[in-house]
């Protein structure tokens, strides 16, 4: 079926951002996969190719175009591409990071950040689990606390995409540490900053050249300044935040279900077994129908969803439909996929088997699959 949910202009932007991936990362993804990390190059590269902060007023430097769709064009191109380790730095900066800078920033921390987020030159990540809390925000145990004009940030956090190369990471920590939610707020630490750790590189299951990094913070001192949004607002606005950040995953994971569809066709037509196309065999057309049926309706369920977001009308229940739906998608999909490739399947050179290990944390990641029913299943009247 048709979708109908991109113009002329995405598709434009398409070919650009396609472009780009050939020519800067796909040639450099395997030497990235094993450093286990991007260099800081790519996300100025990014920049110069108008990549970065789509959304962002022209009079910071930005696109001007607070239009999702170019955001999701970015992450579909990434995934079909195949170097979502490599890319989704690119991704954490526009769909996860940058609503946070422009909803919540004053305007001289606009003035002072939005420039630079724009052209690459700071790459951000945002910081919410700790060790031992896992989805349970209320939980988390970093604290800020006044001193005049400084929060005196003590604490760790884990697995925080970007986490090497962010310069600026936004930081949920507890402003009034004996309160859960209404304790929290945000605080942006800077690269530089005295008592700032990072720690090892964290060694994944998939996605090796995204750094994912645990953070350290002994009296770090941060001025007041950096206080992003209200003090004790901070589960508020996460909120608030993480519909658009369920969508890109919910795009993310269609998009993988798509391309392992698209690269297990090719493979069948052209991989004999018995004298004939492994892919003219009854069971091989039937799972394969199945694939393509689930791939097609996710897809529209997904671009309405992007629409719904467009128009500002898009509800916390169904980005997390979205989110849990097309991951959990995603992971059938790749793995019935990888089952038609036989032994090459399993082998790391084929795509699909880097794709099965790089799809087994978009069920985890931005909210498990677990919490997501749990969103969904309070929205039907059966929460506590």
């Amino acid at each position: 079926m048709r979708r109908t949910l991109y113009g002329p202009d995405h598709e434009a932007f398409r070919e650009v951002v396609r472009t780009f991936l050939a020519k800067e990362v796909v040639p450099n993804h395997e030497e990235w996969e094993r450093a286990g990390v991007v260099p800081r190059e790519l996300f100025t590269a990014a920049g110069a190719q108008g990549l970065l902060g789509m959304a962002v007023p022209a009079s910071f430097g930005g696109g001007g175009t607070p239009d999702f769709r170019f955001n999701a064009v970015i992450t579909e191109e990434i995934v079909r591409a195949g170097v979502p380790g490599s890319g989704n730095g690119i991704t954490l900066q526009n769909d996860v990071c940058l609503p946070y800078f422009l909803d919540l920033a004053t305007d001289e921390q606009k003035a002072r950040w939005l420039p630079g987020i724009v052209s690459g030159e700071l790459v951000t990540a945002i910081a919410m689990t700790e060790p031992g809390t896992g989805s349970d925000l209320g939980a988390i145990r970093t604290t800020a606390i006044r001193d005049g004009e400084h929060y005196v940030v003590n604490g760790a956090k884990t697995f925080i995409t970007n986490g090497h190369n962010a310069d600026l990471v936004i930081t949920a920590v507890k402003t009034e540490p004996t309160q859960r939610h209404k304790g929290m707020s945000l605080v942006v630490l800077e690269r530089g900053m005295a008592g700032f750790e990072r720690g090892r590189n964290l060694d994944k299951l998939g996605q090796h050249a995204q750094d994912t990094a645990e953070l350290s913070f002994t009296d770090v001192r941060v001025p007041v300044s950096n206080l992003l949004g209200e003090e004790g607002r901070a589960f508020a606005h996460l909120v608030d935040r993480l519909p658009q950040e369920r969508l890109g995953i919910a795009v993310a994971g269609t998009a993988g279900a798509r391309t392992a569809l698209d690269q297990t066709l090719e493979y069948v037509r052209e991989r004999t077994a018995f004298g004939q196309p492994i892919g003219s065999f009854q069971n091989s057309r039937f799972v394969l129908a199945e694939i393509a049926t689930e791939v097609d309706l996710a897809e529209h369920f997904v671009d309405d969803c992007v629409r719904a977001h467009q128009q500002g009308e898009l509800t916390a229940v169904d980005a997390a439909k979205a989110k849990w739906w097309c991951t959990e998608l995603q992971g059938r999909v790749v793995d019935r996929c990888l089952q038609l490739f036989g032994g090459y399947g399993y082998m790391n050179e084929y795509p699909i088997a880097r794709a099965f290990a790089d799809a087994r944390i978009t069920r985890i990641y931005g909210g498990t699959t677990e919490i997501m029913k749990e969103v969904v299943g309070r929205d039907l009247g059966l929460g506590l």
